[in-house]
């Protein structure tokens, strides 16, 4: 711990330095800024407020982070994690500010309502119009699992497990009857895949 530590101060060190050269800020303003940041975020502990209690200290944290961001509650939201993810994170920052379905039925019948717009769409010839549907249909489902306490990747990981289990079932039972898929009708292929799934759950 000790050596990793100070693998991660060098890289504090390093960056300020940098940012000396530059003449942007250095060490100093990096250590007055995280002071600061810790003032300003907990005053129930450096200040005189009192907190009543932690639902009230999360709400006076995610308070301050929004006036940091100027207001903009989307902001900082990393582009680079996985949709699934970032789609939570982006519900959960506008949920805080009172921008949200206020139960688990509205969102379930906003789920219905892009899976409409989704089929309206396929009716068409515009790929980009059913692209644009589908991405707003999954955008809602995560935000039904979020209203549900669920972790949408984690469900879809799940998901994904099951299905890749599944399969091999089935491709152990075609492979059993000589390997020919094209052999198969479709309706034998979901015989061994209700099989399959009968077997999962036991």
């Amino acid at each position: 711990l000790r050596d990793e530590l100070g693998d991660l101060l060098l890289q504090v060190v390093y960056h300020a330095r940098l940012g000396e050269e530059q003449d942007a800020f250095d060490f100093g303003s990096v250590v007055a800024s995280i002071v600061a940041k810790l003032i300003r975020r907990h005053p129930h502990v450096f200040a005189e407020a009192e907190v009543a209690d932690a639902s009230e200290q999360t709400e006076h944290w995610e308070a301050m982070k929004a006036t940091e961001r100027g207001g903009r509650a989307l902001d900082g939201v990393a582009v680079s994690l996985p949709a699934l993810t970032r789609a939570d994170k982006l519900g959960k920052r506008a949920a805080r500010v009172g921008f949200d379905w206020p139960d688990v039925a509205g969102v379930r019948a906003k789920v219905s309502e892009e899976l409409a717009e989704l089929d309206a769409a396929c009716q068409g010839d515009s790929a980009a119009a059913r692209a644009h549907e589908l991405g707003d249909l999954l955008f809602s489902v995560v935000q039904l699992g979020r209203h549900l306490g669920l972790d949408s990747e984690t469900c879809l990981r799940a998901a994904s497990s099951r299905f890749q289990a599944r399969f091999e079932s089935v491709e152990a039972a075609v492979a059993a009857r000589g390997g020919d898929w094209s052999g198969h009708r479709p309706e034998q292929l979901d015989a061994f895949w209700e099989a399959a799934k009968k077997q999962q759950k036991q």
